[in-house]
């Protein structure tokens, strides 16, 4: 990760260089015109005058002519850093260079293009290295609501045929055209009768099966964009990866019988992982199709990545909590879509959406749904709901709305735009039917203010720009723990990017999805675990092409004790699990926790089930839990992450946690450990130090927690456990928690 410090240097040393190679350049035309940025450093610490005034004035005194200048320059750079673009002559632009406050001057160029960011973000470039024949073989199963292969993600050129083990098949439908050798299978289940007999298909007329899809293992395409937001090369985790796709959700919602239906034929069909961006409240594993599916997976060694649900940030809210399940949290990446409002008064505000329409013209007529309000009688003008707003009052102006979804009720009645203020966390861009800018609660008041300081209030919303930020954090919808079923397992298990992502999506949805939209594109950005999901099922398909015979549980292991912690406002690893997820270091991840399918049955077994409710989810017939070996410790089973829920804060903390390493080093080794305490307990490793004398060998411990809760405010204690032998770190999280009262 590159240091705050190195990134405002980055800039520096940049526009540095390039201004030596101006230098010594001839320009084609002296005479001639180009765009030129102006690097003037950091912001000032006190702005007395503004930096478009101060932009101005520089351009002017190089060019001699006030107009000139005005019209030369393009863009002001002034929230993060101080700068500007001009069209300049060379000569205009070495005098620039020599300017007091001027750091570098230097030529606008076509720069190659990248990813549309996340995969860069965690650390796996295009040239990351790969073993493709490998990759080839490994299938990534989505059970989803379709696939449109026409996508360019799809194109299966320079592929071979399916894997000999694939046993799937590709069913016709309306509007499918079939697979080819990338998507090798695609089938639609629709059991529950969700969809009409005619309508039956294996294409995806939602997009989010396809944005799912092409996230985990799509083609690299160059140029891809929503008008050209975002441009670069989309790509999935291992572009040489086959796809197979299972339809089973239609409009509304998806129906168990399709789930477990999906899950049956996956697994028949030889799959290797299987992404499941689909969730819903907590049910008993009895009763939980996504659960008994995916622990009939992992008996054939097969993991399953599952969405940890939108129903952040509340506590408890997190779903998909199986143990032999890799629940996966949403985080942010390192850009954020600023669309600006502009009012007449020369105020500029911030505001956060996904808004491709540029505006037509300077400023616009602005009002507010409370004064644009008709004579109904019903729901609330202020918030430009249906109904409440008078045409004439909004046509060709740009209407300020309380809350959201105001945009497409403006857009009916012939508004020129709106901008929506919102009490939610602005940490995920939504977009927009129209002209449009979410905004804050408090940024909201001020254009309220504004409006009705004046008879002639003016406005303008810019189309959406995007801008570096700090990342990751956990988004706002993410849900959280603590989980109900098996408190003493962590949930979710890790993060992944979930916010604002670039993919490819069907043809037969539109850039808002709303019914008036006529706007397509194919690609979109959206947001959710659902887009977390399928980040860590490409990472899991990345770490298996590398260890093709690595159980379910040993990369699921190797990714989380790998990952980066997430610094969280509120929840911490309930919020994050054990962190972000970096795929390169989970390659080589020093030991792995495995598990087996008897000990996630004696996990069942402590936790109270069933005999009879046992068998119903592992399928095998009957079972007697008195004669199975039921695992040791607070939580019994050798989970990755170590986690101990209490009944109250005056509950002493006493527990132990028996854990088993396997070595996937190469020879011999010694880990020792290193310990971060959780605030007023203590935390003893027994053995502190584990010798490997060769691969594949395995070696037992056991940490005692003691303690109890001294801030009588928090709800958690988090620590954690790291085996080093210098080359890896292997890191488990602890943590002590409350049960959600």
């Amino acid at each position: 990760m590159i240091t705050s410090s190195i990134k405002l240097l980055i800039p520096t040393l940049v526009g540095l260089l390039c201004l030596h190679f101006a230098r010594f350049s001839t320009a084609s035309n002296d005479n001639e015109r180009q765009i030129y940025i102006v690097y003037m450093g950091e912001l000032p610490a006190e702005q007395t005058i503004s930096l478009t005034d101060v932009h101005h004035s520089l351009l002017s005194d190089i060019i001699g002519d006030e107009t000139i200048a005005r019209k030369s320059k393009l863009y002001s750079y002034g929230r993060s850093f101080n700068a500007f673009a001009a069209r300049l002559l060379p000569r205009e632009a070495e005098l620039l260079s020599k300017k007091e406050g001027v750091v570098s001057v230097f030529k606008n160029r076509k720069l190659k293009l990248l990813t549309t960011r996340t995969w860069d973000f965690l650390g796996m470039s295009e040239k990351i290295k790969r073993n493709h024949q490998t990759e080839s073989n490994i299938i990534v199963a989505l059970i989803d609501t379709g696939i449109w292969t026409e996508s360019p993600s799809f194109n299966d050129k320079g592929f071979g045929p399916p894997p000999s083990k694939w046993k799937g098949k590709c069913v016709t439908g309306v509007n499918f055209t079939g697979c080819n050798n990338k998507v090798i299978g695609a089938q639609y289940f629709n059991i529950g009768e969700s969809a009409p007999p005619d309508e039956a298909t294996p294409a995806d007329t939602e997009g989010h099966g396809t944005h799912t899809a092409s996230t985990a293992t799509g083609a690299a395409v160059a140029s891809a964009s929503l008008y050209g937001l975002g441009e670069g090369t989309a790509r999935g985790a291992v572009p040489s990866a086959r796809v197979a796709s299972y339809k089973v959700c239609w409009g509304y919602g998806c129906m168990d019988v399709d789930m477990l239906a999906a899950f049956d034929a996956a697994i028949a069909d030889g799959v290797d992982i299987i992404s499941v961006s689909i969730g819903g409240s907590v049910r008993s594993f009895t009763e939980d199709s996504i659960g008994i599916g995916s622990f009939h997976a992992l008996k054939k060694g097969i993991l399953t990545v599952c969405a940890g649900g939108n129903d952040g940030p509340y506590l408890g809210s997190i779903s998909n909590v199986g143990p032999w399940i890799m629940t996966v949290a949403a985080s942010t990446v390192d850009r954020r879509f600023e669309t600006d409002v502009e009012l007449g008064n020369g105020d500029k505000i911030s505001g956060i959406a996904i808004n491709t329409f540029a505006p037509k013209k300077g400023l616009y007529p602005l009002t507010s749904g409370a004064l644009a309000k008709n004579n109904a009688t019903f729901g609330n003008s202020s918030a430009c709901d249906y109904g409440t707003l008078d045409k004439e009052k909004v046509k060709g102006k740009i209407v300020y709305c309380k809350g959201a979804g105001g945009d497409y009720v403006v857009k009916e009645l012939g508004g020129a735009g709106t901008v929506m203020s919102n009490d939610q966390d602005m940490d995920t861009a939504y977009a927009t039917g129209s002209s449009a800018s979410y905004v804050t609660l408090k940024d909201g008041l001020k254009i309220e203010k504004y409006i009705n300081s004046t008879k002639s209030a003016q406005g303008v919303v810019y189309k959406t720009r995007i801008v570096n930020t700090t990342a990751p954090f956990i988004a706002s919808f993410s849900s959280r723990g603590p989980q109900t079923l098996i408190s003493n397992i962590l949930k979710p298990d890790i993060a992944a990017p979930g916010v604002n992502i670039l993919a490819a999506i069907s043809k037969f949805t539109t850039v808002v999805g709303h019914e008036n939209d006529k706007k397509t594109s194919i690609f979109n950005f959206n947001s959710g675990t659902s887009m977390a999901c399928p980040h860590v099922a490409g990472a899991a398909a990345y770490v298996k092409s590398f260890h093709p015979k690595w159980s379910h549980a040993a990369i699921k292991s190797a990714l989380m004790t790998t990952s980066k912690p997430i610094k969280v406002k509120e929840g911490g690893e309930l919020a994050s699990g054990s962190g972000q997820i970096n795929p390169k270091m989970a390659v080589h991840p020093g030991l792995i926790y495995d598990i087996n399918t008897t000990s996630y049955v004696g996990l069942l077994c402590k936790q109270g089930y069933k005999d009879k409710e046992i068998a119903l989810i592992t399928g095998s017939g009957k079972y007697n839990c008195s004669k199975i070996q039921r695992g040791k410790g607070a939580d019994g089973i050798n989970y990755p992450s170590i986690n101990l829920q209490v009944k109250s804060r005056e509950t002493n903390i006493s527990a132990v946690f028996y854990r088993r390493v396997t070595n996937v080093g190469v020879g011999k080794s010694v880990y020792k450990a290193r310990v971060e305490s959780p605030k007023g307990v203590s935390v003893k490793v027994v053995p502190d130090i584990l010798l490997f004398s060769r691969a594949d060998q395995k070696r037992s411990f056991k940490v005692t927690l003691k303690g109890k809760f001294v801030d009588k405010d928090s709800r958690y204690l988090s620590g954690s456990l790291v085996w080093s032998d210098t080359k890896h770190e292997v890191r488990s999280p602890i943590l002590v928690s409350l049960p959600i009262s």
